[in-house]
């Protein structure tokens, strides 16, 4: 698929979610707000890491510097491990900013929207800032690609305002602009891995 035709994909599946978010009336509270600790309306069918170092806790609304709120999940994991998509979706952002680094933003089906933060930005073996772009993405990523869930879009790190901290993946869940505590459907996801790595080993 060319780039155009990519980018083109992009730009349809964003006028056709907007145009729904212009025109739907106001969302409901979803099961992660209401407490429903699997729930249905978004399914994280793969997990982001592999590898999970000290877990993930819920940290919806914590405060931050400057008077912010959290609004997403911190998914510990060695700098370097693959990010993977936690579902179907076009990449619509892959970019560095002031706070969150490099990250990267997926598209889904019915205007839900995935980020992937403080992707790693230090060359191999060091935490020298100085790795760029090529060591935050995966190779040949680039913007209007489709992505099935589970290929890797990018590397974990400390970029943006995580230098001081463990790397890790902060993940963030909009759907229809809105942003959704996303621990609910992070937790269903693991579940359901380790579930899945169970039934290997009785298998075997």
């Amino acid at each position: 698929m060319t780039r155009l035709l990519r980018l083109a994909l992009v730009v349809s599946l964003a006028a056709v979610a907007a145009l729904g978010s212009a025109t739907a009336s106001a969302p409901a509270a979803s099961a992660a707000e209401a407490g429903d600790a699997a729930p249905d309306d978004f399914v994280l069918t793969r997990f982001l890491h592999d590898d999970v170092i000290d877990g993930f806790s819920d940290t919806w609304g914590a405060a931050r510097s400057g008077g912010r709120r959290h609004q997403g999940t911190d998914v510990m994991a060695a700098k370097g491990t693959p990010v993977v998509a936690v579902a179907d979706g076009f990449v619509e952002a892959m970019e560095d900013g002031r706070r969150s680094g490099y990250y990267v933003r997926l598209r889904h089906a019915d205007n839900w929207v995935t980020w992937y933060i403080h992707l790693n930005n230090d060359t191999p073996g060091t935490d020298d800032g100085s790795g760029g772009p090529e060591a935050a993405f995966a190779p040949g990523l680039e913007v209007g690609d489709f992505v099935a869930a589970g290929d890797v879009i990018g590397y974990t790190g400390d970029s943006g305002n995580a230098e001081s901290r463990a790397p890790h993946t902060h993940f963030e869940l909009q759907h229809n602009d809105r942003y959704l505590n996303p621990y609910p459907y992070l937790r269903a996801a693991w579940d359901r891995l380790q579930r899945e790595l169970e039934l290997i080993d009785e298998a075997l």
